[in-house]
């Protein structure tokens, strides 16, 4: 069953985001996961949530959305972000697949 990792994220420094944004992609590929959302435009339909940035990845299991948030491949890139981003994410079940 697919599994989905929802990001928002506040950037304190764009030069030092920037270098995460080249480090992270190949990790996420190399644990089957890809981008669904990177950024772009959006707009709140309900309620005051209005992140500056959202960020939606797709994984093929709730077990390699965890593996790659805790992996080695991913340590030097997660620092990296940790240091110039505050950032809310979360990893959730997604729905099975229709035959």
């Amino acid at each position: 069953m697919p599994a989905y990792i929802a990001v928002q994220i506040e950037i304190d420094d764009p030069g030092t985001y920037e270098r995460y944004r080249v480090l992270a992609p190949p990790s996420i590929a190399q644990y089957g996961g890809r981008y669904l959302v990177r950024g772009g435009a959006s707009e709140t339909l309900e309620g005051t949530w209005n992140p500056r940035r959202l960020v939606i990845l797709e994984f093929p299991s709730v077990d390699a959305g965890r593996a790659w948030w805790g992996s080695p491949e991913y340590a030097e890139a997660k620092a990296l972000r940790q240091s110039c981003a505050q950032t809310e994410m979360v990893l959730v079940d997604g729905v099975p697949v229709q035959p």
